[in-house]
C-alpha cells in the first residue's frame, strides 16, 4: 500500500526490445508532432546556452563541461510535457500548449519530484566545485575551457579529477534515474503522492536491472553529446527520449483495469 493509503502500483519485467520499440514509438510521437518536441527541446537547450553565458561572464568558464555532463540530470523534468503529449495522444485526446500546461499544474506531486531532480543537480555542480577545490586548488581559475580541459587531461590531479567526479556523477545520475524514470510519467497518469512514485520507479529499475541501466547509459550519452555542440542537439534528442519515456513506463507500469 502507498502512504495515502491506496493500492501500489503494479511493475512488471522489461526486455531490451522493450527499449527499442519505447524508442521507435518515441520517434513517431516526435514525427506526429513536432511542435512540442521542438519547443520543449528548444527550452531545454536555451536554458543550457544561459547558464553557460552566466558562468563565461562570471569567469567561471570552466565548470561548463561539468554543466554539460550534469544537465541531463534535470532531463526528466523538463520532458514532462512531452510525457503529457504522448498521454493524449495515446488516448485521442486533443493536444495544445494550454491543455498540457493545466495537466501539469493540477498534479502537485510533481512539484516535489521537480525539487528532488533539481536538489541533486545542485549536488552534482557543488561537488564539481568541491573536487576543483581539493584536486587543482582552493583558489582554482581557468581563462578558458581549454586551458581548464588541458590541465585536468595533462597533470596528475586533473586526472584523478576526472576520475573521481565521473564517478561521483554516475552515482548521482543512477541515482536520480532511479527515482525518476517512472516517477513523472506515474504522477501525470494517476493520483498518487511522489514518495509512492519514487517507490514504484526504484522498483521498475530493481525489477530490470540490466534494461533499464542500459536505457539510462543511452539517455546520458545522448544528452551529454547533443548539449556539446551548445546545447543544440538537444532540441531534437529530448523530445525523443521524451516520449520514448512515456512509453517504457507504459510497458514497465501495470495498466489500471
Amino acid at each position: 500500500m502507498s502512504i495515502s493509503g491506496k493500492v501500489d502500483p503494479v511493475v512488471r519485467p522489461v526486455a531490451a526490445t522493450d527499449i527499442a520499440e519505447a524508442l521507435v514509438e518515441g520517434l513517431r510521437d516526435f514525427q506526429a508532432l513536432p511542435l512540442y518536441g521542438v519547443c520543449f527541446g528548444a527550452l531545454y537547450a536555451a536554458g543550457g546556452i544561459v547558464i553557460m553565458l552566466c558562468l563565461t561572464a562570471f569567469g567561471m568558464v570552466y565548470l561548463v563541461y561539468p554543466l554539460a555532463a550534469g544537465f541531463a540530470l534535470i532531463g526528466p523534468f523538463v520532458a514532462i510535457g512531452l510525457y503529457e503529449v504522448s498521454r493524449r495522444r495515446e488516448r485521442g485526446e486533443p493536444v495544445s500548449f494550454g491543455a498540457i500546461w493545466s495537466a501539469v499544474r493540477s498534479h502537485s506531486e510533481i512539484g516535489w519530484m521537480a525539487f528532488v531532480t533539481l536538489f541533486v543537480f545542485v549536488i552534482w555542480m557543488y561537488q564539481v566545485r568541491l573536487l576543483i577545490a581539493l584536486l587543482l586548488g582552493l583558489h582554482a581559475s581557468f581563462s578558458s575551457l581549454q586551458e581548464f580541459m588541458t590541465v585536468v587531461l595533462t597533470t596528475n590531479e586533473g586526472l584523478l579529477f576526472l576520475a573521481i567526479g565521473n564517478a561521483v556523477g554516475a552515482v548521482l545520475s543512477l541515482i536520480l534515474f532511479s527515482l525518476t524514470v517512472v516517477s513523472f510519467p506515474l504522477l501525470l497518469d494517476r493520483d498518487v503522492d511522489f514518495v509512492t512514485a519514487m517507490v514504484t520507479s526504484v522498483r521498475a529499475v530493481v525489477t530490470s536491472p540490466l534494461p533499464m541501466i542500459s536505457w539510462a547509459a543511452v539517455i546520458v550519452m545522448l544528452l551529454i553529446v547533443s548539449a556539446l555542440p551548445y546545447f543544440l542537439g538537444l532540441i531534437v534528442t529530448l523530445p525523443v527520449l521524451g516520449h520514448a519515456t512515456w512509453h517504457l513506463y507504459r510497458r514497465l507500469v501495470v495498466p489500471i483495469p
